[in-house]
């Protein structure tokens, strides 16, 4: 039996995903690999085949890319804005922004 490895960083699982398909391991294989090691809730055989997909079409780097994910609408003038109600008046409740 092997030693099982929990909560293992997502970079690490990647590189072991990019290691085995680099030595013409089947996803699936892959898969039951990890999940010997890894236990079980380490990653689906979906997202093992996804990886391996994109590593195939050239993908080198391991880990997480900056997301796209909705833009932030708090800047340093909406921060100004708000101090500057605050100063204004003590008594300032979140209401009174609308």
């Amino acid at each position: 039996m092997f030693k099982t490895i929990s909560d293992p960083a997502d970079c690490e699982v990647r590189s072991v995903i990019r290691f085995l398909n680099a030595k013409k391991v089947k996803p699936a294989e892959i898969h039951r690999q990890l999940v010997e090691i890894y236990v079980e809730n380490v990653m689906t055989n979906r997202m093992v085949r996804k990886w391996v997909r994109q590593f195939n079409d050239g993908r080198t780097n391991v880990h997480d890319e900056a997301s796209n994910g909705r833009p932030s609408v708090v800047n340093g003038g909406l921060v100004a804005k708000v101090n500057e109600k605050i100063r204004e008046n003590r008594r300032f409740r979140i209401r009174m922004l609308f």
